[in-house]
């Protein structure tokens, strides 16, 4: 999903350029049902998520909202859920974003995927593939994922998928529970040859609320871990990439400075104008319901696309306006000299402090005080 191969260093206080047009989207992420086969502990139980998919878009709806998509916009549409392979009509929509001129990927458990469901995956016209590991063994992700075999079921969707010829992606949260493994799962990434590993940090607002007491790490140790990451980037083995860790992206030019060295910022999943938080301005979240957010973790809505153009929710909504203005940031995130290419988690300032715009809350540096520019 790389998009440029450009490579160069930014200034950390280079400003994103802003217009009176919106940015372009970049990645839409869909969460096509609320069904799953799994019972993680931070998340839903079978039978409430089985309530819950009966509000998903119909296939009607799901048509309608692609058409609407791609009228306005050419991002890579990842179908997410859930579990998007208990879509009946999964293909179908994936074939028809695909003939809208969408790029489209799909993230998924990887327990349902066998020999034939891999080849449809790839018949489909799906790019990448993304399988959610919570270890980097059997113990850890079966235990978070509540039910016994899901890691060795994983690793075998996973396995048909590459034999398939699909390029394939490793996601894991790292928290208290699997930290520890994060070596581990950096080997196992490349034991299975994966074109890409990206790791997340919590988020302490819905399904990551339910475990952040026990599971949250304190931002020393996050900081400790993005440094690993990026020691672990420059091995070029595999792409890397840090998502709701826009800190990351500091400690990129911090550590790229103190190598002397230039970033390859197609390496790290990213082109020279991102920032590390993307919500609301090259990224967002559509609900099994319609529902339009910045992201997965910010739940402050922008809109419904039952009701309203998915374009014109793009380019009007407030919520939005205010995130892709890194001038209406508060606290440290608003006076340091790295907020345009971080600009810290909205997500976790909300769940924090209830302000999407609050400074990120598990950073420990501490800006010079004059601000990006």
């Amino acid at each position: 999903m790389v998009t440029s191969s450009q490579s160069f260093l930014q200034s950390p206080s280079e400003r994103i350029t802003h217009s009176s047009s919106p940015p372009q989207l970049r990645l839409l992420f869909w969460e096509t049902t609320s069904g799953c086969n799994l019972e993680c502990i931070h998340c839903r139980r079978l039978d409430v998520s089985a309530e819950l998919a009966k509000q998903d878009m119909t296939t009607e709806q799901a048509l309608a909202f692609i058409d609407s998509l791609a009228s306005c916009a050419k991002p890579i549409l990842v179908f997410s859920g859930g579990e998007p392979l208990f879509r009946k009509d999964l293909f179908h929509l994936a074939r028809h974003a695909k003939s809208r001129g969408l790029t489209t990927a799909l993230a998924t458990n990887g327990t349902l995927v066998g020999l034939e469901t891999a080849r449809q995956i790839v018949s489909a016209g799906f790019e990448r593939v993304a399988i959610s590991l919570d270890g980097a063994c059997a113990a850890t992700h079966d235990k978070f994922r509540g039910i016994p075999g899901s890691f060795a079921r994983a690793i075998s969707g996973f396995q048909y998928l590459k034999r398939a010829g699909m390029s394939m992606q490793i996601n894991c949260t790292l928290a208290r529970h699997n930290v520890a493994e994060r070596d581990g799962l950096y080997e196992l990434a490349l034991g299975l040859e994966a074109d890409a590993l990206h790791i997340f940090l919590l988020v302490p607002v819905g399904c990551g609320l339910e475990i952040s007491a026990e599971n949250q790490l304190p931002p020393e140790e996050y900081e400790s871990i993005l440094n690993w990451f990026y020691d672990k980037s420059k091995e070029g083995k595999l792409q890397t990439k840090a998502t709701c860790a826009p800190h990351y992206y500091r400690v990129m030019r911090q550590r790229a400075r103190q190598d002397g060295i230039k970033l390859s910022f197609a390496k790290h999943g990213m082109d020279a104008v991102t920032r590390g938080c993307l919500a609301g301005s090259s990224v967002c979240f559509v609900s099994h319901k319609g529902e339009v957010f910045p992201c997965g973790y910010l739940p402050v809505t922008a809109g419904n696309v039952l009701r309203q153009p998915f374009g014109e929710i793009w380019q009007g909504s407030t919520v939005f306006e205010q995130l892709r203005d890194t001038g209406q940031l508060k606290g440290k995130c608003g006076i340091c000299e790295y907020r345009n290419v971080c600009a810290g988690c909205r997500a976790r300032a909300f769940g924090e402090t209830s302000d999407y715009l609050a400074e990120e809350p598990y950073c420990i540096y501490q800006p010079a005080g004059k601000g990006g520019n």
